[in-house]
């Protein structure tokens, strides 16, 4: 299998914290590794052979402490504990304060959030699209860590669509500067495309997880679209597979 391993700054020695790319598995194209060999797809909701989805999960869950909390991801800002979990809800991110319960994101594009407090009482993992954000699953995941005992926050932005890749209408400018004023630093015109512009996704992370205070943050800088050996990308190719983001005290 192979991962990115999240750094940042003070990250405690009792997180554990892991990205996955999309080699090492055993799914076939389109699901595949791009480069001969088999694809560690992780979506069960994308097409892929079901057989191969449930090996590449059970390869990811010897690594881990615990099968993951998977979530169906909606774009939406619910936020679940991981821990009191007993099916597949409709959530967007999730936290716990339990050793070995392990949060999960799937992402192909959209940015996936790691989160931890210095104190190492409480992690959680959100799902960050552009609409993810503009409905506040950040803001959401932070009050619900707090509320569980999590004092100083920090996060590490993962694998996503990268601010040369990410093309949006004024649909999307609209409803972050509805947010914001801020909001109009992270896009940029594109010459000669009226209304076309380029988002900055991390950027906007940054924005709204400062506005909930948490200002210790890392990563942001691995893009899903452009880097085509590492990361799958459903801007990049449609049809494709699903990477995880994954967090758990030890």
């Amino acid at each position: 299998m192979t991962d990115l391993i999240p750094q940042w700054s003070g990250k405690p020695l009792h997180v554990g914290a892991t990205s996955t790319c999309r080699s090492g598995g055993v799914s076939a194209a389109p699901y595949d590794d791009g480069q001969g060999g088999g694809g560690l797809n992780l979506g069960i909701h994308v097409g892929d052979d079901p057989a191969a989805v449930r090996r590449n999960r059970l390869l990811l869950a010897k690594h881990l402490p615990s099968e993951p909390v998977w979530l169906t991801q909606v774009h939406g800002n619910r936020v679940v504990d991981a821990a009191t979990v007993v099916d597949v809800p409709e959530a967007d991110a999730s936290f716990t304060t339990q050793p070995g319960v392990v949060c999960a994101i799937l992402t192909a594009d959209c940015m996936p959030v790691l989160f931890c407090d210095r104190a190492a009482k409480v992690v959680g993992a959100a799902h960050a699209g552009w609409r993810g954000l503009a409905a506040g699953v950040l803001e959401n995941t932070v009050a619900a860590m707090r509320q569980a005992g999590a004092t100083q926050l920090q996060a590490w932005l993962g694998p996503a669509i990268g601010p040369r890749q990410f093309e949006v209408g004024e649909d999307v400018l609209a409803v972050f500067a509805g947010l914001g004023p801020e909001a109009h630093a992270a896009f940029r015109p594109i010459a000669g495309r009226a209304g076309k512009y380029l988002a900055d996704l991390p950027q906007l992370a940054r924005w709204r997880l400062a506005l909930a205070g948490v200002v210790h943050v890392s990563g942001g800088t691995a893009c899903t679209v452009s880097d085509v050996q590492r990361f799958y990308s459903f801007r990049r190719d449609q049809v494709t597979g699903r990477m995880a983001s994954l967090i758990w005290l030890k």
